[in-house]
């Protein structure tokens, strides 16, 4: 079961994911600047500096999407390349949609044979549980997982979830609708692969969500570049564990790596920056003990 691999993978190195986001214009031209190639090379050398000091990535789609079929080959050779050094690899495609549409994007992702390869996928339930189930249904089969949005990190996060809908904000209701599903996909590890996404610029919602959903994981955005600390990012955790905390440019493109010279020094100060940003996380769940 995923859940299963996913708590093995942070117990073993720790709750940081990273984000792999090659954002327009930051590609250098070591690797080949703005181009599907430069992505997928850029991409490349971030598998090699999270193998073996993180237990997960999070490949951003839209931003290998903008590039067409090219960058969508790019997305999945970086995709494979994660799962061939041992590394989960969580998708953020965030979709939504109805009946065989939906089937369709579950097949893309989350089918044993699927062409982007990847562990789990991140979904919007807003449509209702009836798009949300094609993508379950697919995880139960093939032991993937299905990652809902919940209470996300950006800041119009509030314009709709946090409205209240009879006594409790919409996040919330949408929380206690998934509890089958979270049933359904749980492991012998206690925890399910029926992921939140729980932002960590919402700590105090990140502990209610917590008590809505004791057995789900969360995949937690918005540590780093967007300001939020290890102490809120791993607020919903509990006994040191319960999720993963995704870290994109703050790791990826850390201060001072616009100096850096060749491939061989990019990959040096990634590696650095994961280094930190793992002890920062680690050092915060001790604190929360």
């Amino acid at each position: 079961m995923f859940a299963d691999r996913f708590v093995a993978a942070t117990r073993t190195y720790g709750p940081l994911c990273v984000g792999i986001d090659p954002h327009a214009g930051r590609i250098p031209d070591h690797f080949g600047g703005d181009t599907p190639e430069g992505l997928e090379n850029w991409g490349l050398t971030v598998v090699k500096a999270a193998a073996g000091r993180v237990g997960m990535v999070k490949p951003q789609a839209a931003l290998f999407e903008r590039h067409g079929w090219q960058g969508m080959r790019a997305l999945s050779h970086v995709s494979a390349a994660a799962k061939d050094v041992g590394l989960i690899v969580l998708m953020d495609a965030k979709r939504g949609d109805i009946g065989s549409t939906a089937q369709g994007y579950a097949a893309a992702y989350l089918a044993e044979d699927a062409p982007f390869v990847c562990d789990a996928l991140t979904v919007n339930p807003y449509m209702g549980l009836d798009t949300i189930e094609p993508y379950v249904h697919l995880a139960e089969r093939t032991g993937k997982g299905v990652m809902v949005l919940a209470r996300t990190s950006n800041p119009g996060s509030a314009d709709y979830q946090a409205r209240n809908l009879d006594g409790a904000p919409l996040y919330a209701r949408v929380v206690e609708s998934l509890a089958p599903m979270i049933e359904r996909l749980k492991g012998t590890s206690g925890w399910s692969g029926l992921m939140l996404v729980a932002g960590a610029t919402g700590p105090t919602e990140a502990r209610t969500l917590r008590s809505l959903a004791p057995n789900a994981l969360f995949l937690v955005p918005g540590y780093g570049a967007q300001n939020a600390g290890a102490l809120d990012a791993v607020a919903g955790f509990v006994g040191g564990e319960g999720g993963c905390v995704n870290a994109s440019r703050s790791v990826t493109f850390p201060p001072g790596i616009e100096g850096a010279g060749s491939v061989s020094d990019w990959e040096t100060i990634i590696v650095s920056a994961i280094e930190a940003a793992q002890a920062d996380l680690k050092q915060a769940l001790l604190e929360a003990a």
